[in-house]
């Protein structure tokens, strides 16, 4: 999901499926994706608001040697099928959630391979 999305009050599904979720239920970060939200930002206000807020939920590692060699294997199969991620953030962030079996929140439409064929949980499945 573009994380950005929440902070600057767009309405899509993603970002109401995470209102109704914060509060409610367990809503964790992985450190990349923290990484990728919070360098969004222009303005220093705003970037430390996000972070204030971002750094209160649990915070995963995502990347260790295991889940390295795990998201090399699940990008070769998506490639073995004619399919191919374009950021290595985003295998990474699916390999975690599969791996942990963790629902994920995403807009960007290169999640969707992982939720075809290798067993990626949408978020906004669980509606």
């Amino acid at each position: 999901m573009k994380g950005i999305d929440y902070f600057n009050g767009k309405n899509t599904p993603e970002t109401v499926k995470l209102d109704l979720c914060l509060g409610v239920k367990p809503v964790v970060i992985g450190d990349i994706i923290l990484t990728e939200v919070l360098q969004g930002f222009r303005n220093d206000q705003d970037y430390q608001t996000a972070k204030s807020l971002l750094t209160s939920l649990t915070i995963y590692d995502l990347l260790g040697v295991n889940l390295a060699i795990k998201s090399a294997e699940n990008y070769r199969k998506l490639r073995k099928k004619g399919i191919t991620i374009r950021k290595t953030n985003d295998v990474i962030i699916a390999t975690f959630c599969i791996e942990n079996n963790l629902p994920l929140l995403f807009s960007d439409r290169d999640f969707i391979p992982f939720v075809t064929h290798l067993n990626l949980i949408s978020a906004l499945d669980n509606l």
